[in-house]
């Protein structure tokens, strides 16, 4: 595995998606953002667009194009999540109304289409919201299956935040989840057992207001009100920031320990909708399909994150 590649950012922003953003788009990083995608989660696929497009703006990411996705589950009602990242989905950073950053003219399903079709080399997805986008693009455009060279997603666990057996990103859309997890494209999870490792409390974001610069400020602000939220909902001490791990495991990779598992995705349960069947012990004899985080190395991570939001000048 190289960690030089090129990445589509399938994402619903959210605060932790932001951060992910600033990760793969620092200095630091070896990634190139081929483009960024937006699907209905957090909030509104429509706020998710509107967000996307000003994070890029706060970050400089000029040139890449932001792409607006499916605004609802393939099959079930939308579902969001206003009360962890507010009503704007991004609540918290004072930002521009209106962005100067313009969108795609093309359905994030096709750009994930023409940009995998046409690379001269394998792209890597990751996928830090629902999987509806996905799983569209895998169904609209078998072709691209080969030419992706692994999805890295945020989602899932032994554990649920959403339901007692379901995670959000999985249970928002586990149809769709089901069709990725069964398209036999190398997977690599990272679920709640490892992004609740990766929780950041006050020191961390005063950590990054003190690096200075305008863009570890922004991810100051968003972890102000990030941690807050967390703690209130959750009662956790500070906010997990699920979706920045699938970035740090791109660029630096023994960050983590991994375990090539079988994931299943429960779409029929009554109590277990959403939920990932995490087979950690091989009972089930079926063919592992998951590389599977399991543990991080958390100091490794917060360095790596701070190197990162200095690189910004």
């Amino acid at each position: 595995m190289t960690n030089n590649r090129k990445i589509i950012m399938d994402c619903d922003p959210g605060h932790d998606d932001a951060l992910a953003i600033i990760l793969a788009a620092s200095k630091i990083s070896p990634l190139t953002i081929e483009a960024i995608t937006t699907v209905s989660g957090n909030v509104d696929v429509e706020k998710n667009t509107l967000n996307a497009l000003k994070i890029c703006d706060m970050i400089g990411l000029d040139e890449t194009p932001v792409a607006k996705g499916a605004d609802r589950p393939l099959f079930k009602e939308r579902e969001v999540a206003e009360e962890i990242h507010g009503e704007t989905g991004l609540d918290g950073p004072v930002l521009p109304e209106k962005p100067t950053k313009e969108l795609a003219e093309v359905h994030a399903v096709d750009v994930i289409i023409e940009k995998v079709l046409n690379s001269n080399q394998n792209v890597t997805l990751v996928a830090t919201g629902p999987l509806t986008n996905v799983a569209l693009a895998i169904r609209k455009d078998p072709r691209i299956v080969p030419k992706i060279e692994e999805i890295v997603l945020m989602g899932g666990g032994t554990f649920g935040n959403w339901t007692p057996a379901a995670e959000f990103n999985i249970y928002v859309d586990a149809e769709a989840a089901k069709i990725v997890f069964d398209s036999d494209i190398p997977i690599a999870m990272f679920g709640l057992d490892v992004t609740h490792q990766a929780i950041a409390n006050r020191d961390i974001m005063n950590d990054f207001k003190a690096i200075g610069n305008p863009v570890a400020q922004f991810a100051a602000d968003l972890l102000d009100f990030f941690l807050t939220t967390n703690e209130e909902v959750f009662g956790l001490e500070g906010g997990p920031v699920h979706d920045a791990c699938t970035i740090a495991y791109l660029i630096q990779p023994s960050l983590f320990d991994l375990k090539h598992v079988r994931v299943d995705i429960e779409t029929k349960g009554e109590f277990t909708y959403g939920m990932t069947s995490v087979d950690m012990l091989g009972v089930t004899g079926k063919q592992a399909n998951v590389t599977f985080a399991q543990n991080l190395n958390r100091d490794g991570f917060w360095e790596l994150f701070n190197d990162s939001l200095k690189s910004y000048g």
